[in-house]
């Protein structure tokens, strides 16, 4: 069994991490970020025929899969203070839509359960972009566990 948990640094994401640690027992679980380098993302704003950007030399790393990897290790963090043991990390780079890259990954290493926070966008950009939860408890053959945000006081 290994549990794939989404992890983009929101609350939502670590409130997810922390809701799996307290209530899955200790199972391979692999925390992922999901990344893409910032010439792709320039790519979709009108800027980028304006101002194009150079690619990295092959072989050295963007630095948003730098950060990515970091913020995988965060969440690898949090899940491991609150218990489990068998963690490894995963940044992804994303070739599409964020939700796609989590059902692919999650295919691909057979997981049993799939985790993600609710949301981790706010407002306009949620409604304009579409639930990545949603689209993957929509597109995954496989259970898949959406935590709530945590009540406020």
């Amino acid at each position: 069994m290994t549990v794939l948990i989404a992890f983009d640094g929101s609350d939502d994401a670590q409130a997810a991490v922390e809701y799996a640690a307290r209530h899955l027992k200790d199972e391979p679980t692999v925390i992922m970020t999901v990344w893409e380098p910032l010439l792709t993302q320039v790519v979709w704003a009108p800027i980028a025929a304006v101002a194009p950007v150079a690619p990295e030399a092959p072989g050295d790393k963007y630095e948003e899969e730098k950060q990515a990897e970091q913020l995988a290790e965060k969440g690898a963090e949090l899940a491991r203070s609150g218990g489990l043991t068998k963690v490894t990390t995963r940044a992804e780079r994303g070739g599409g839509p964020v939700w796609a890259a989590i059902v692919d990954v999650a295919d691909e290493l057979n997981a049993s359960l799939i985790i993600t926070g609710s949301r981790g966008l706010a407002g306009a950009r949620s409604v304009i972009l579409g639930s990545v939860s949603t689209r993957v408890l929509h597109h995954a053959h496989r259970p898949v566990l959406v935590v709530p945000p945590p009540k406020k006081d």
